[in-house]
């Protein structure tokens, strides 16, 4: 179906059909004449043209999500919330890996590809945030924060380190280590904040905690220093780590949860299946990447950028890798 056929069912000129489709605030027409056009449009299945809304509105009608890595679980369940919003507000949702052979967005920034770009691989020194700092090219920075930005569209990540200890001091253990991620990372370091606050806040021991990204292998070589300290059990910040992590307790004999419990920071859809399945503090990833869209379209449509945490509340999921203390 064309524009001019809705024009024609609903008797009114193909400029009207197009400026009342388009939400164009300056169109005068009657509220039944309105309702009449929409629903002629429905009737028909008509859908507009991309490139010729691209074309009026002098936009690609594309945003951009840059993740760290496209093997990183958060980033899919991000990107899926924000194809998903985006489609809502009549723009493609595109999806770009960030690593160190290929840096990822100076050519979307550049090469007017995009019309906004979702960072979420906003690390100290990356050239891409640098640039960004002093450009007016939209742009948020999604689940990794840039101090001083206004752009951040975060979560209460304060919240799940509380859950963490909640659940573990609930258990009996009074011995908790931390497996944090890479120390650079602004978000990193707020998860060491907050579950330092919750240790402090129960006169709990302050365990030496790990730094390190957030990969399975991290978790495996870092699990040997954190026993050091002895712990009863120990709150990573990714399931790739718990993984690691219990792999190592596996192997040097240490039974999970019944010597040492093991909790992540994010939830995955094998953590139901591991041996032992995995207790996780699940985020609202989908709802993240949908406000990071709405932040970036309003920006589009004039607004000025500001900061934003999203109010959905991370949840516990208890399963087989915590249990009461020894």
């Amino acid at each position: 179906m064309r524009l001019i056929d809705v024009a024609t069912a609903a008797d009114v000129t193909k400029s009207i059909v197009s400026r009342v489709l388009n939400g164009d605030p300056t169109v005068a027409v009657r509220p039944e004449t309105r309702r009449r056009i929409v629903e002629v449009a429905r009737e028909l299945g008509y859908e507009p043209h991309a490139g010729a809304r691209a074309l009026a509105r002098s936009r690609t009608m594309a945003l951009a999500l840059i993740a760290p890595s496209i093997d990183n679980p958060p980033y899919i369940t991000i990107a899926r919330g924000a194809y998903r919003r985006a489609a809502e507000h009549g723009y493609l949702a595109l999806l770009a890996e960030d690593f160190d052979e290929q840096p990822a967005g100076r050519s979307l920034l550049d090469g007017g590809r995009v019309d906004g770009l979702l960072m979420g691989s906003a690390v100290p020194g990356h050239p891409l945030v640098d640039g960004l700092r002093e450009s007016s090219f939209p742009h948020v920075f999604v689940n990794r924060a840039v101090a001083g930005s206004g752009r951040n569209v975060t979560m209460n990540v304060g919240r799940a380190g509380e859950l963490a200890v909640e659940h573990l001091v609930d258990l009996g253990h009074r011995r908790i280590a931390h497996l944090a991620g890479p120390a650079e990372v602004e978000g990193a370091a707020d998860r060491v904040a907050a579950f330092e606050r919750a240790i402090a806040a129960r006169d709990l021991p302050l365990l030496p905690p790990q730094f390190g990204d957030f990969t399975e292998a991290t978790g495996f070589v870092s699990a040997r220093a954190l026993l050091d300290a002895a712990p009863t059990a120990i709150f990573t910040s990714s399931p790739g780590q718990a993984i690691g992590v219990i792999r190592f307790l596996t192997s040097a004999g240490i039974r999970v949860p019944d010597e040492v419990s093991v909790i992540a920071y994010g939830d995955f859809p094998s953590a139901g299946f591991t041996v032992p399945t995995i207790t996780t503090i699940a985020l609202p990833l989908l709802e993240l990447g949908a406000a990071a869209v709405d932040a970036l379209v309003a920006q589009l449509d004039g607004a000025p950028p500001r900061d934003l945490t999203i109010p959905n509340e991370p949840r516990l999921l208890v399963r087989e890798s915590t249990g009461p203390a020894r």
